[in-house]
């Protein structure tokens, strides 16, 4: 219908695959994306040396492994990119299902390697996290089943979608691991929100999340000492946030110096939650902003393109694609900097850790997808064929 009223351009079916993803895809995001990880990295160098020390491994051990999951991570985010959105779709829905299956059998046969959260499946020569596969899949879902709502005659897509997202949340909620929960509550309203969703439904849910929130931190003492600790007027200096702070405040504008920071003999998390607290420290403000920059270029320049889209699924998905990887970046940066209460949130591409990196890169894979170049036809081609 959107070409009957529209119009389209033939797409070029003889101009070989390469080229084609070369001239559709966002240059901007897939440089900035490359410049993350880059920049990941170069503070793997410096964070994950003391851990790889305390645990007897080689000095770059860790560095070592974040390359070669980034490397993958990058190969499948290319691969990715270069299909069409009905591919997408597909993959985000079986991904989605593998991912949610895992999910549910983490109770019986997961591990919590010591941190109180039982997370991760433990292979012995890696370890995986289902909800970080779980985050783009559960966008796709429910993109695709808002969009089917918008229909005639459609299913109740919105009402299912919310169903599926309590589910999640409440799996989530067991291991707990309240903020990829919280990510998924988001995910559900920003794709809702663009659908067209009222303003007075959004505040029902706002008060629904509120209320939970109340019940977790009565019921739940590993949330509720999390929220104390950030409401707490003080900051203990020998807590994880203490370090944090201090290394932020000791960098200042130009940092203290490549190698020279001490918060990673510190901190056990330094190369994953607190990988900026590092970045901070040893190379100032100046690279926090880079950083910061080029998460917003990749949102901003998403959106921007996706504006221009039609296809209400496409429109949708890259929405939530878009927002969920950059609201994850500023909660773990919000959390160093105790804007927000710990969460446990890697940073993406920049942090280690094998199921993050590779998450991060479907995500991302997706949504260079979603908002790549398109043919579209001008309002004036209806009167040239009418003629």
């Amino acid at each position: 219908m959107t070409d009957m009223v529209y119009g389209s351009n033939p797409v070029r079916v003889t101009e070989p695959v390469l080229p084609r993803w070369w001239r559709t895809i966002d240059k901007w995001t897939l440089t900035s994306v490359f410049v993350l990880f880059g920049i990941g990295l170069l503070l793997g160098l410096a964070a994950s040396v003391p851990l790889a020390t305390r645990n007897g491994l080689e000095p770059f051990y860790y560095v070592q492994r974040q390359a070669f999951f980034g490397l993958i991570a990058l190969v499948v985010m290319i691969a990715i990119s270069m299909m069409s959105p009905p591919m997408v779709r597909r993959l985000g829905v079986l991904g989605f299902a593998v991912a949610m299956v895992a999910l549910m059998l983490l109770p019986f046969i997961g591990t919590d390697f010591g941190k109180g959260a039982v997370r991760w499946f433990s292979f012995g020569f890696a370890s995986v996290q289902p909800s970080e596969f779980l985050k783009p899949g559960f966008v796709i879902v429910t993109a695709w089943l808002i969009a089917a709502s918008q229909e005639i005659n459609s299913p109740p897509g919105k009402s299912i979608s919310f169903a599926i997202a309590l589910i999640v949340v409440a799996f989530l909620a067991m291991q707990p691991d309240f903020g990829q929960a919280a990510l998924i509550v988001f995910a559900w309203g920003v794709i809702y929100f663009v659908g067209g969703a009222p303003m007075t439904l959004i505040g029902v849910v706002g008060g629904l999340v509120t209320a939970f929130g109340f019940v977790f931190y009565e019921s739940s003492e590993h949330f509720a000492r999390r929220i104390d600790g950030f409401l707490s007027p003080d900051v203990d200096p020998r807590t994880q946030l203490g370090y944090a702070a201090n290394a932020i405040q000791e960098g200042g504008f130009f940092g203290v110096g490549v190698g020279e920071g001490q918060v990673k003999w510190s901190l056990p998390d330094a190369h994953t939650d607190f990988i900026i607290a590092v970045a901070a420290e040893e190379y100032g403000l100046i690279l926090v902003l880079i950083i910061l920059a080029l998460y917003g270029l990749i949102v901003v320049r998403s959106l921007m393109r996706l504006v221009k889209e039609r296809d209400p699924f496409t429109r949708l998905a890259g929405a939530g694609l878009a927002c969920i990887f950059g609201v994850q970046a500023m909660i773990n940066m919000g959390v160093a900097v105790r804007l927000l209460p710990a969460k446990g949130m890697t940073l993406p591409f920049v942090s280690y850790g094998g199921s993050s990196v590779i998450a991060a890169g479907i995500t991302m894979g997706m949504l260079l997808a979603l908002s790549r170049a398109r043919p579209r036809g001008e309002i004036s081609d209806i009167f040239k064929r009418g003629r």
